[in-house]
């Protein structure tokens, strides 16, 4: 083999004489942006109770699971954090379905503490593109054991946008 000198696809828009536009701002020189939440549960919830955490702003938003973090005291045994959105309508105006688990899937809460919310993501980077027309609201969810009264969920999501 040999050695190699290679460009992401990004630095080499960015770098083209003329410059090619086709990086969006959410890859490319965008703005990041928190949206911060704090939850204390309010009365016990069964399993697949959840918390709207906040909503992204419509548009294309790039969210930096990697980068974002939740302190969880959710007291329940075995507990696990699924997080993912309500139903939205993309950029093109088609119908999209909830996920409740389409940004992280079972994240072991067992024990109170932080956590690094894009734990398991390797695959997409850290990263998940929305491209929204009114926003998207982001869900926190017990998928398999209950939540209990005074349960705690507290930490922010960062984004990219415009």
């Amino acid at each position: 083999m040999a050695v190699t000198t290679q460009n992401s696809t990004e630095y080499t828009n960015a770098t083209a004489s003329p410059v090619v536009t086709l990086n969006p701002t959410t890859d490319y020189a965008g703005r990041v942006r928190i949206m911060h939440f704090t939850h204390a549960q309010s009365g016990a919830g069964d399993a697949t109770s959840s918390v709207a955490l906040g909503t992204l702003p419509a548009g294309k938003v790039k969210v930096l699971l990697a980068s974002s973090n939740a302190y969880v005291n959710w007291t329940t045994a075995s507990a696990t954090l699924d997080l993912g959105w309500d139903a939205y309508t993309d950029g093109d105006g088609n119908s999209v379905a909830a996920d409740a688990d389409g940004l992280l899937n079972g994240l072991n809460v067992d024990t109170a503490g932080q956590f690094s919310l894009g734990s398991g993501q390797a695959a997409t980077g850290g990263t998940y593109t929305f491209n929204s027309k009114s926003g998207v609201t982001i869900r926190a969810t017990s998928q398999d054991t209950a939540i209990a009264d005074g349960d705690d969920l507290v930490g922010y999501i960062l984004y990219v946008v415009d």
